[in-house]
């Protein structure tokens, strides 16, 4: 996905505690409590990110200083070996202490209210692996071991999971290792089919859940066929043992025929990995896992079926690993579907009923309500025919789930007509170029001589995932209409065409018998996008309805240009108050923070920040009396690299 983000975004840039239901966060604390911490990456268990903090509000917000700034000193311009470096991490705050990571995977505890530095812990990764996401990490996880002593070493443990794959535990107070944990404080995470050193990663959190410690993974697209496997493991949280594994796809063995392989074709594949963040429900013994394609993602002629359970969420049996039950998203990908935005979970009110549901977005713009019990739509879903390849070796599915409600939230289908430029040349070389390509909308599979893909692979609803507001029932999620020219290309012509483009990025898929193609549909003078603005928006949507309530466009992909229409993709995720607000940074080339209202959807507050938050937001009161805080990361995003680039960490709070 990111390596996207480098030609679609870049180049059109240019130019310019515990609570774990949803239904968790309405009970956990009232409103307008006067004590909150940020426990978990999305706040609580079921990833909600709804703080019921009210110092802050609609009607004081403008009044927001800057309270302090932390340098965490780790940036890498990507001029040298190693990779380009981007700030996506989102604290974490509990006992009083406030913990983050930094693109070299370094650990920080810092004072949340004066942004000094109480510790810091080195893992000395090897900065100079080929990442394919660039050097970034999203964040921490914490657990609390209830057998030890207050006071006692690593009775609070924070465990960070690094891109040379390891799993580290430290002491919370300390942030010396735990020498109970694995060896010496730390355990390899390469023990994985296939590994592939640096192809094979970890960039998100890991998952807590009882006394295990959860952990999936980040894999390279398009690389290979028979990529690494995207097994989700879980391990003893005091000693690091290997507690159980689950595979999301059958084992690759090229040697014999999978089950669903036919007498003449062997089933390849690896990923299927869990590269995005988890959540948990400790009451239902459940971890919400959400997967990614399978490997390669442009071509699946060697791994016929539909590929479960990749792309799809799925519910494990915390204490076994075991599957409860898995809901597919996208049968069959071809377009680098990823379900990549986290799982959240809450209560809603359906048919009179209070319904446990979990809530998954996924990139082709489709907001998806399960049962929480059963993986069972809560609005209904159905199977509806799609276009089927034109590509020989490959087997399209039939069809895809399309959810009834709510309504898809990004574009998902672009005309010639329909095309769009600043200029009157630049959509006529739109409109052109789109006449060139298959397009036959949402699901055109990849083809020889290009398709068209909105939403491209970047979403839609990409990992920056959503918020849930209890008291008014709305979802808060900021979506991306970037479309994308996309294909494939016979192995025996692949160098030939590769080494003769220089605007679309090119990937072997080693071991298939087409590589792939894709590039941004961009104007041709000015580099914005070919579908029409906003190429970014906000949206509310009501949860208890399954209707939009309102969207406005999101940031501009030239904010000092008002020529430029607004809405600029973004990466980087919104939170909700009991103060009636929705933070939001993440937007590309445009460096601001955001506050709108809840209700209505107005912009009531804005912040330039160094440089774009490529991050989710946190806010936190630490005691009663004491000030709310609104900190986020704001370094840039790792693959915009017309972004400037900074270490900070920057806390809000009011005068």
């Amino acid at each position: 996905m990111h390596r996207l983000v480098r030609i679609l975004l870049v180049t059109a840039i240019a130019v310019s505690s515990a609570v774990l239901q949803g239904a968790v966060a309405q009970s956990a604390k009232p409103a307008g409590a006067t004590k909150d911490d940020w426990a978990y990456y999305g706040h609580d268990a079921g990833g909600t990110r709804y703080s019921p903090l009210t110092q802050i509000n609609r009607e004081n917000v403008a009044k927001l200083k800057v309270a302090w700034i932390f340098h965490t000193g780790d940036i890498s311009d990507g001029s040298g070996r190693p990779k380009r470096s981007g700030l996506e991490t989102t604290p974490i705050l509990v006992d009083g202490t406030l913990y983050l990571t930094t693109p070299f995977n370094r650990v920080f505890a810092v004072n949340p209210e004066t942004g000094k530095q109480l510790w810091v812990y080195d893992p000395m990764i090897e900065l100079a692996g080929n990442y394919g996401d660039g050097l970034i990490n999203r964040g921490v996880a914490t657990w609390l071991d209830p057998s030890r002593a207050k006071g006692n070493c690593c009775r609070r443990r924070i465990f960070e999971a690094t891109l040379d794959a390891r799993l580290i535990a430290l002491d919370a107070a300390t942030g010396d290792p735990c020498m109970d944990f694995g060896n010496r404080g730390q355990i390899s995470l390469r023990d994985v089919a296939r590994y592939i050193p640096a192809q094979y990663h970890m960039t998100s959190p890991p998952t807590v859940i009882d006394d295990l410690v959860v952990v999936g993974s980040a894999i390279d697209d398009n690389s290979r066929v028979d990529m690494p496997s995207g097994v989700v493991r879980a391990f003893d949280a005091r000693t690091g043992a290997l507690r159980w594994k689950w595979e999301p796809l059958p084992p690759n063995d090229p040697d014999s025929a999978a089950p669903r392989a036919s007498a003449t074709k062997v089933w390849r594949t690896g990923a299927g990995n869990a590269w995005s963040v988890m959540v948990v429900d400790p009451e239902r013994d459940l971890i919400f896992v959400p997967t990614g394609s399978a490997s390669p993602d442009y071509y699946g002629g060697m791994r016929v079926g539909d590929d479960k359970w990749a792309n799809s969420v799925v519910a494990l049996r915390a204490k076994t690993g075991e599957l409860a039950w898995g809901f597919q998203l996208v049968h069959h990908d071809l377009w680098d579907y990823d379900t990549a935005s986290p799982p959240l979970l809450t209560t809603l009110q359906h048919d009179g009923k209070s319904v446990p549901v979990v809530i998954q977005a996924n990139k082709t713009g489709f907001l998806y309500v399960l049962n929480r019990d059963t993986g069972v739509p809560v609005f209904p879903v159905e199977e509806r025919a799609v276009p089927q390849t034109d590509v020989p070796g490959e087997v399209t599915s039939p069809t895809q789930p399309f959810p009834l409600a709510p309504p898809a939230l990004a574009p998902q289908k672009l005309s010639a007509d329909d095309s769009w430029g600043i200029t009157p040349d630049d959509r006529n070389y739109c409109r052109e170029r789109i006449k060139t390509l298959r397009n036959d909308g949402l699901f055109t599979p990849p083809s020889v001589q290009g398709s068209l893909s909105e939403p491209g692979n970047v979403g839609g609803m990409n990992w920056s995932g959503y918020a849930f507001d209890p008291q008014n029932s709305l979802l808060l999620v900021n979506t991306n209409n970037l479309p994308v020219l996309m294909g494939v290309v016979a192995a025996d012509k692949y160098w030939d065409a590769a080494d003769k483009s220089t605007d679309i990025e090119y990937t072997q898929q080693y071991g298939a018998p087409y590589g792939m193609f894709r590039t941004s549909l961009l104007g041709k003078a000015f580099h914005l996008p070919c579908a029409p603005p906003p190429w970014g928006t906000l949206t509310a949507v009501d949860m208890t309805q399954g209707a939009i309530r309102w969207q406005v466009p999101l940031g501009s992909f030239a904010p000092s240009k008002p020529i430029v229409p607004a809405g600029a993709t973004s990466l980087g995720g919104p939170i909700v108050t009991a103060g009636g607000l929705v933070f939001i940074a993440g937007t590309m080339i445009d460096p601001a923070i955001r506050a709108f209202d809840v209700e209505t959807g107005k912009e009531i507050w804005k912040f330039d920040l160094p440089t774009s938050g490529a991050a989710t937001p946190v806010t936190y009161q630490l005691r009663p009396g004491g000030k709310q805080f609104l900190v986020i990361a704001a370094g840039g995003h790792a693959k915009v690299t017309e972004e400037k680039q900074t270490d900070q960490i920057v806390a809000f709070t009011l005068p």
